[in-house]
């Protein structure tokens, strides 16, 4: 489900440019806007459930506070994540979207990687990516599941040297590179970065923690063939600029 013929567009976090992040609603809104799928986060509940939250904590995001890991399921679906949103699980999420939504799974936390393989087992693999920072969480999962769709999210330059090892050790499909290395590395440098992988046989999936640098100096136009999906925080704005250029 993952390999097409156009640019993959994925809701960060659902659409947060517009409704509470990581809500079944932001969710549902995304495919509606016509992403083909979302990206979200995964903690472990303090008696085992698998929720969807980007934070360790529910501080910044909901009416409440404290650890997830040291709240139940029960504890947490009390708390108002905005417009009325309750935290889901990650198995309401997979209830709550159209089966052939794509469905971008970062793993946040090591001890919920078992939980997350059970449930990806059960809802369709093939619709799945599991993505993370941390390479002790991939390689874990990978104990469980080694096929599913993965991308190894890159968030400093040390770990570019670790992926020609970790794409075969791994079974990789993507790398996930923050569009902030345009701004930190300068435009060829990151370009040569993504050839680079790219010649690797990985796919590339864009995401950026700020929107503006998708379209600041055409960036995205101007990486036109070295990308197989972007995560955007706003997904109307996304669809129209691929349109437009032509990407999509």
């Amino acid at each position: 489900m993952w390999e097409r013929d156009k640019t993959i567009v994925l809701g960060h976090r659902g659409y947060m440019g517009k409704y509470p992040e990581n809500s079944l609603l932001a969710f549902r809104k995304a495919i509606e806007a016509g992403a083909d799928g979302i990206e979200l986060d995964v903690w472990l509940s303090r008696d085992g459930k698998v929720i969807v939250m980007h934070d360790e904590t529910i501080d910044r995001t909901s009416d409440m506070k404290g650890k997830q890991k040291e709240m139940s399921l029960e504890e947490l679906k009390r708390a108002d994540i905005g417009m009325g949103e309750r935290i889901p699980t990650l198995e309401e999420v997979f209830e709550a979207l159209p089966n052939d939504a794509l469905i971008n799974i970062e793993l946040k936390d090591r001890d919920a990687v078992g939980e997350v393989a059970k449930i990806v087992k059960e809802n369709n693999p093939g619709r799945v990516m599991i993505s993370s920072f941390d390479i002790e969480a991939l390689k874990e999962y990978r104990k469980h599941d080694t096929d599913t769709v993965m991308g190894l999210l890159i968030d400093r330059e040390e770990v570019v040297s670790l992926i020609p090892r970790l794409k075969e050790e791994l079974n990789l499909w993507s790398i996930n590179v923050p569009m902030e290395a345009i701004p930190v590395l300068g435009f060829e440098k990151t370009v040569q970065a993504i050839k680079w992988a790219r010649s690797l046989g990985l796919k590339v999936v864009l995401w950026t923690e700020n929107d503006e640098l998708f379209y600041a100096n055409d960036n995205l136009l101007k990486l036109k063939g070295l990308f197989e999906a972007v995560i955007t925080n706003d997904v109307e704005k996304m669809m129209r600029y691929l349109r437009r250029t032509g990407l999509r």
